[in-house]
C-alpha cells in the first residue's frame, strides 16, 4: 500500500512538472522532476524529462547525464535515445551523436524523428573538417568563420569555441578570445585547451610572464599539450633575451645589445607586441652606435606592428631631426601632437617646422664653401676665391646654359657675401629669421660687390692688396 503511494506520489511530481515545462518555466520544472526521481529512482521517464528541460537551458551536460542514466535503466527507451542523439549533437560530439542514431534506427529503422539531427550531424562534420584546414594553413578568418557555423549546430561544443577563441587570439582579437577562455575556465576550471588559449592572449598582449603560468599549468594537467609546450619555450626565450639586451644597454656593452635584440626578434615573428618593443629598444642602441638610418628603419618596424607606440614615433622624429630630414621630423611630431597634445610635443612641432623653414633657404656657407664659424678674414677669402672662379668675365666663351649657370652662381656669392660679411645680417641669419624682410637677392648687384671687393679705391676706401683703380662705369676684368 505503501509502495503504491509513493509511486502515485512519484507520478503527480511528474505530472506537475510537465504543467511547468509546458509554461516554459524549466528550473522548476526540474526542481519537481528531481522530486519524482528521489521518489522513485528507478524510472528511466522521469531522467528523461528532466533532461529535456536541461537542454532547453542549454545545459547539456547535465542534460546528457541524465539521458544516459535513463538508458542504463532501460535500453530499449527510444526517447532517450533521441534526446542522447540531440545533446551529443549540441555538444558538438560527432562520434556519441552517430551512436546514438545508430542504436535509435536498430529500435525502430522506420522512425524519422532524427531525420534533422543526421543532416545536422553531416553539416557539423563537413564543417569541423573545414575549420581544420583552415588553421593548418594559419588561415585564421576562414577557420573564425567555419567555427561561428559549427557553434550554431552544437552551442555547447567546448571544442569550437575554443578552437574559436584561439583564432581570435592569432587575428588580434584579444578580448574576445580572453572571455571565452575565462567562461570555459569557470565551468571547467582543469580544461587544459582553456587554460592555454587565455595563456595565448597574455603571451601575445606582452605579458610573457603570466602567459608562461597559464602554459605551465596546462601543461601540468596534460603534459604531451604541444601547442603549450611550443610557447612555453618560446615565452621563456624571448623573456631571457630581452631582461639580457636591456642590461647590456644599461651597461653600455650597445654592440652585444644589439646582436642580443636581433637574436630575440628571431624567436617569434607573431608576437607583434613584444617584437615591436624590441624593434624600439634595438633602435635605442643603434642610435647610440650612430647607425642613424638603421635605427629610423627599426623605429618603423615598431611602428608597423603598433601605429600607436608613442614612444618608436617620438624617437625616429627626433632621429630625423638629427638628420636634418626635417620634413619627416615634421611629419612623425605632427602624428605625435594627435596622440598626445602636451606642451613638450607641440615645442618639438614647432622647432622641427623652424628648422624646415631655415632649411628651405640658401645655405649661404655652403656657398661660400665655409663653417659657420668662419672668421671674417675666412670670409673674405671664400669669397675672394669662389668670386673668382665664377665671375662671367671668365666664361665668356661658353655656352649659353653654362654662362646662365655661371651667373647664377655668382650672384649667389654676392648674397652670400652681403649677409654674411654684415655682423647684424649673418646673426639674423644664423638665428633663422625670415631674411626677405632685410634682403631681396634681386636688389643685389652682385658685379658691384665685387668691384667694392677687388676695387676699393673706386668708392673711396682706399687701396686693397692687389686691387687697381679705374672708372666702374667701364668695369672690365680680364682673366688669364
Amino acid at each position: 500500500m505503501e509502495e503504491v503511494t509513493i509511486e502515485r506520489l512519484a507520478e503527480e511530481k511528474k505530472n506537475s512538472g510537465n504543467d511547468e515545462y509546458k509554461s516554459k518555466r524549466y528550473e522548476a520544472a526540474i526542481r519537481l522532476y528531481s522530486e519524482a526521481i528521489h521518489l522513485s529512482p528507478e524510472t528511466a521517464a522521469y531522467y528523461g524529462n528532466r533532461s529535456a528541460c536541461y537542454m532547453m537551458l542549454g545545459d547539456y551536460r547535465s542534460a546528457l547525464n541524465d539521458v544516459k542514466t535513463a538508458i542504463n535503466i532501460d535500453d530499449k527507451y527510444e526517447k532517450g535515445y533521441i534526446r542522447l542523439a540531440k545533446c551529443s549533437l549540441m555538444l558538438g560530439d560527432v562520434i556519441g551523436t552517430e551512436q546514438a542514431i545508430r542504436k535509435f534506427l536498430t529500435l525502430d529503422p522506420s522512425n524519422t524523428a532524427l531525420r534533422d539531427e543526421i543532416s545536422s550531424l553531416k553539416q557539423l562534420r563537413d564543417l569541423n573538417e573545414k575549420a581544420a584546414s583552415c588553421y593548418d594553413k594559419k588561415d585564421y578568418r576562414t577557420c573564425l568563420y567555419h567555427c561561428d557555423n559549427a557553434i550554431k549546430i552544437a552551442p555547447g561544443s567546448i571544442q569550437n569555441k575554443l578552437l574559436k577563441a584561439e583564432c581570435l587570439a592569432m587575428l588580434e582579437r584579444f578580448e574576445e578570445a580572453c572571455n571565452i577562455a575565462i567562461t570555459i575556465m569557470q565551468s571547467h576550471s582543469t580544461n587544459a585547451d582553456a587554460i592555454y588559449v587565455r595563456g595565448l592572449t597574455l603571451y601575445y598582449s606582452d605579458n610573457l610572464e603570466k602567459g608562461l603560468l597559464h602554459f605551465e599549468r596546462a601543461l601540468m594537467l596534460d603534459p604531451d599539450h604541444k601547442k603549450a609546450k611550443a610557447l612555453r619555450q618560446k615565452a621563456k626565450q624571448l623573456n631571457q633575451k630581452k631582461e639580457i639586451g636591456n642590461e647590456l644597454f644599461k651597461t653600455g656593452k650597445y654592440r652585444e645589445a644589439l646582436n642580443t635584440y636581433s637574436e630575440a626578434l628571431e624567436i617569434d615573428p607573431l608576437n607583434k607586441d613584444i617584437n615591436s618593443k624590441l624593434f624600439y629598444n634595438r633602435a635605442l642602441v643603434n642610435s647610440k652606435l650612430g647607425n642613424l638610418r638603421e635605427a629610423i628603419s627599426d623605429c618603423s618596424s615598431a611602428l608597423l606592428l603598433k601605429d600607436k607606440y608613442m614612444k618608436a614615433l617620438l624617437q625616429r622624429a627626433k632621429l630625423h631631426y638629427n638628420m636634418e630630414n626635417f620634413e619627416e621630423a615634421v611629419k612623425d611630431y605632427e602624428k605625435a601632437l594627435k596622440q598626445d597634445r602636451t606642451q613638450d610635443v607641440k615645442n618639438l612641432l614647432r622647432d622641427a617646422k623652424f628648422q624646415l623653414k631655415k632649411s628651405k633657404r640658401k645655405d649661404y656657407y655652403k656657398i661660400l664653401g665655409i663653417t659657420k664659424q668662419a672668421s671674417e678674414d675666412e670670409i673674405k677669402k671664400a669669397y675672394r676665391k669662389r668670386a673668382l672662379v665664377h665671375h662671367p668675365d671668365r666664361h665668356a666663351n661658353s655656352t649659353d646654359e653654362e654662362k646662365k649657370e655661371q651667373e647664377r652662381k655668382f650672384k649667389e656669392l654676392g648674397e652670400a657675401y652681403t649677409v654674411l660679411s654684415d655682423p647684424m645680417k649673418k646673426s639674423r641669419y644664423d638665428s633663422g629669421q625670415d631674411l626677405e624682410e632685410m634682403n631681396h637677392s634681386a636688389d643685389i648687384d652682385p658685379q658691384q660687390i665685387y668691384r667694392q671687393f677687388f676695387f676699393p679705391s673706386d668708392y673711396g676706401f682706399g687701396g686693397f692688396p692687389g686691387g687697381g683703380g679705374g672708372n666702374s662705369s667701364n668695369f672690365s676684368f680680364h682673366f688669364g
